[in-house]
């Protein structure tokens, strides 16, 4: 049986995981412990975890030790949503653990990688995708939570926890002063902004391109599946609004707003609080990197400041 190891800290692991040949004999061994036979495997080289595609129809993931969390939240939230969408998700076959790392043996979604599809997208066809991916959204998020309610952080601590590492988050990021200038009066009412203890529903947090995949019926292009729900927490649903918002939105309101109407919104419901809400919370996300997300060309000097920034990401 081949072992996985020890590792001290996930720079180590980092390293560890860019040799393939360190680890997919490892995953070989896992695939045939279950009687699957992999002549042929994919490695797949982005992501956190380790994976690969056992054949055409199964992927293998492999979470490190320090990413238990990833593995609770992935396969608590594949096993609540199994069979509550009307797109497909990725179906847990079989799961375990060598040496302290766990892993889920899932089923392979058919179609293209959205970041591969959406750049060459027709507009059109961007604003339907939106739409589509704001009804996805408000669809996860009307399945009862169950389980999931137990992932920690909670909500409040998670907010709170971000509030208090914000400001040091961006400056290491490389957020421009006029930015943060304005960060700490944001902060200070963020905790009135954002609802702390709301009706608690499914998130993702990524709602993006490397996590879904499209398909194209006859050159009209579609969402065909959802992946990678290692992140999955539960809390408030407007948080989901804001990866499609950074990555793909782009500061066009026809996107913009098939997107939101595709959520459940209305234009109406496009105010002043909505957008200051949305800053805060883009500013607060997990993954936030406004310096490396926000794909409008030139953002930094269009906006001299917060207000004029959440304008300029979510205009009328």
């Amino acid at each position: 049986m081949t072992s996985l190891p020890s590792l001290a800290d996930y720079e180590t692991y980092r390293a560890w995981r860019a040799d393939t040949s360190r680890w997919l004999p490892a995953a070989l061994d896992i695939a045939g412990s279950h009687g699957l036979a992999c002549a042929t495997p994919h490695v797949f080289d982005t992501g956190t975890n380790l994976v690969a595609a056992l054949d055409a129809r199964l992927i293998l993931k492999i979470f490190p030790p320090m990413l238990r969390a990833q593995f609770v939240s992935e396969r608590g939230a594949l096993s609540v949503l199994h069979g509550q969408l009307s797109l497909p998700i990725p179906e847990i076959i079989a799961e375990g653990e060598r040496d302290g790392w766990p892993y889920l043996i899932i089923t392979r979604l058919e179609g293209v990688l959205g970041a591969e599809a959406w750049p060459s997208l027709p507009e059109e066809q961007k604003e339907r995708v939106l739409a589509q991916i704001g009804e996805t959204i408000a669809e996860v998020q009307r399945v009862p939570p169950g389980p999931l309610l137990g992932i920690e952080p909670r909500w409040e601590a998670f907010i709170r926890r971000q509030i208090a590492g914000c400001r040091a988050r961006h400056q290491r990021l490389g957020l421009a002063p006029k930015f943060l200038d304005g960060l700490d009066e944001l902060l200070h009412g963020a905790m009135e902004l954002i609802p702390v203890n709301p009706p608690a529903v499914i998130l993702t947090g990524e709602y993006i391109p490397e996590n879904f995949l499209l398909a194209s019926d006859g050159g009209a292009w579609r969402l065909a599946g959802l992946i990678d729900f290692g992140d999955a927490q539960t809390g408030f649903g407007e948080y989901d609004l804001l990866g499609p918002s950074a990555f793909m939105a782009a500061g066009r309101p026809r996107r913009v707003r098939s997107l939101f109407e595709g959520f459940g919104y209305s234009r109406a419901d496009m105010n002043y609080a909505l957008r200051r809400r949305l800053m805060a919370l883009m500013l607060l996300h997990r993954a936030s990197d406004p310096v490396g997300h926000i794909c409008i060309e030139g953002w930094q000097e269009q906006a001299d400041n917060l207000v004029q920034l959440q304008g300029l990401i979510w205009p009328d």
